[in-house]
């Protein structure tokens, strides 16, 4: 998939001196026959669909100079326009990116047909020795692979290059120098009451909406009055988005009385409007603190006096998953503090402090996904295997649609009893 549309086609044109038809492409000049022939004309419009296909990189075949860094751009401007949801690119664009980062310094200025499996484990020690985990770097390997397939697909490289890099296995347990992630496990309900306390008013209520309904993070920050079906006693939830739509699935997500409750104070708006906006959130905060002021309202700031006019970030109108993350990471530093360092100035922190309180935080700090762990655990426990995974929306790809009605009508019988 390339953004052809935004391409200008090289023009066909006559070399003087020659008297011959010409067209530049990539800086290279082509020449195709006698100026104003059919068979000229014809090579041009295949040099143009070449290139035009290609995303403006044009025609390969042959050429041994290509460098992993044009490979790379190449990839990257292929992928910004394949991994995309409503116009803006997924975070597997980012992953994508992130491996480049890695890559370009070691190795951007080499010929693509020389990067090899050596080098390929030369690229995987760098992401070890940057602490990421086993997992993820097996993961990267392999976009890494798919993008020179990609690059072998559209003759930039010969094939071999991909078929040598396939050749590198996997990093397995306890055989290599990465860490391994520990599980995603449910958080107890102590530990959310306690950082409940601490969270913004409309976060606190996207926690419990995520806590009650299982929903994914992603699901939850796009919450909007139209997406909700609410003619029956069981509201249904229909994300615009949602991580398997890909596949043709529909998510549904049965809402019940518990969590119809928290959601009836974001319904009165626009129907197209997230209810959980970030910017009600800074107002809300800024309208606590201006009534909480102890200065009189005839002395020092106004309301509004002292904000920069072009901020860099501003409060948008949804949250991301990582905003929302970070939201409770906060409130966890709050409600669980370290003992000594929890009140100090990060910029006086030693390297021997900082790792202390990170492996502190890693011990104190809990994510939105284990909400969707815990009520997973819960539904499993009092429904069994099979509701749980009709509430989380687990159910294989390929389910008819005989099968997801009866799934529904039991998601939503459970909802109807844990709220």
């Amino acid at each position: 998939m390339s953004n052809v549309s935004s391409l200008r086609p090289p023009k066909y044109r006559l070399h003087k001196a020659k008297r011959l038809a010409v067209v530049t492409i990539r800086g290279r000049d082509i020449y195709l026959g006698k100026y104003g022939s059919a068979s000229s004309k014809s090579e041009y419009r295949r040099l143009v669909a070449e290139y035009l296909q290609s995303g403006g990189q044009g025609p390969h075949a042959g050429r041994q100079d290509v460098t992993v860094a044009e490979v790379m751009l190449a990839y990257l401007r292929f992928a910004k326009e394949y991994y995309r949801k409503h116009g803006k690119p997924t975070r597997e664009f980012e992953m994508i990116r992130d491996c480049c980062r890695i890559i370009k310094p070691l190795y951007g200025r080499t010929p693509a047909i020389q990067f090899g499996p050596l080098r390929l484990k030369t690229v995987r020690q760098a992401m070890i020795e940057v602490d990421h985990s086993r997992k993820y770097i097996n993961k990267n390997v392999e976009r890494v692979r798919r993008m020179f397939k990609w690059a072998a697909a559209e003759e930039m490289i010969p094939a071999s290059v991909h078929q040598a890099l396939s050749m590198v296995t996997g990093l397995r347990r306890g055989r290599t120098e990465a860490r391994e992630t520990t599980p995603i496990l449910p958080v107890d309900d102590t530990v959310i009451e306690q950082t409940l306390e601490r969270l913004p008013a409309i976060v606190a209520d996207m926690v419990r909406l995520e806590r009650l309904t299982g929903m994914r993070p992603a699901e939850v920050c796009m919450v909007r009055p139209k997406d909700i079906d609410q003619s029956d006693e069981v509201w249904i939830y229909q994300p615009e988005s949602h991580k398997t739509e890909h596949h043709g699935r529909d998510r549904v997500i049965p809402i019940g009385p518990k969590a119809q409750e928290i959601l009836l104070r974001y319904l009165a708006r626009d129907t197209s409007m997230y209810c959980f906006r970030p910017c009600d959130s800074e107002a809300k905060r800024r309208a606590d603190v201006h009534a909480n002021r102890k200065t009189p309202a005839s002395c020092g700031n106004r309301p509004g006096s002292n904000r920069k006019r072009n901020p860099k970030r501003s409060a948008g109108e949804c949250y991301s998953t990582g905003s929302y993350r970070r939201a409770i990471h906060r409130a966890c530093d709050k409600a669980f503090p370290h003992p000594t360092l929890g009140y100090k100035l990060r910029s006086c922190f030693t390297d021997a402090e900082k790792k202390e309180l990170r492996e502190w935080q890693s011990g104190h700090h809990w994510s939105p996904n284990q909400l969707r762990h815990t009520a997973a655990t819960e539904i499993r426990q009092k429904f069994g295997l099979e509701a749980a995974q009709i509430i989380l929306g687990h159910s294989s790809a390929d389910v008819t649609q005989v099968y997801a009605e009866r799934d529904l009508a039991k998601g939503m019988e459970v909802a109807l009893k844990i709220g």
